[in-house]
């Protein structure tokens, strides 16, 4: 059963697929009256939709660069924390070092 398909069950619904469509014989190419062309409303609605696109792609923009923010300032704060950490050690090494010192120094 070789049936071509037609326009509400086409064989495929790629549209790669598809065979192209060809304009009829008996219309004239650009015959449409003026008041029938809706080149305007495709383009508004064309427009519109890339507006709507290029928002969400600013709410997307803003939410990553707020989030790298918020990574940047944890990674700040784990570095001052590890900073006084090493801070403290460092002094109570060098009181430890004193301490020798001074034990030295007094023996």
């Amino acid at each position: 059963m070789n049936t071509a398909g037609t326009i509400d069950r086409p064989l495929t619904h790629d549209p790669k697929k598809q065979a192209p469509m060809k304009p009829s014989t008996d219309e004239l190419t650009g015959s449409a009256p003026e008041d029938f062309t809706n080149s305007g409303a495709n383009a508004s609605r064309q427009n519109r939709n890339r507006e709507m696109q290029l928002i969400q792609e600013a709410l997307a923009r803003a939410h990553m660069h707020e989030r790298q923010d918020e990574a940047e300032r944890e990674r700040r704060a784990v570095r001052l924390a590890t900073a006084r950490r090493m801070q403290r050690r460092a002094e109570r090494a060098s009181l430890r070092a004193r301490r020798a010192i001074a034990i030295a120094v007094m023996q």
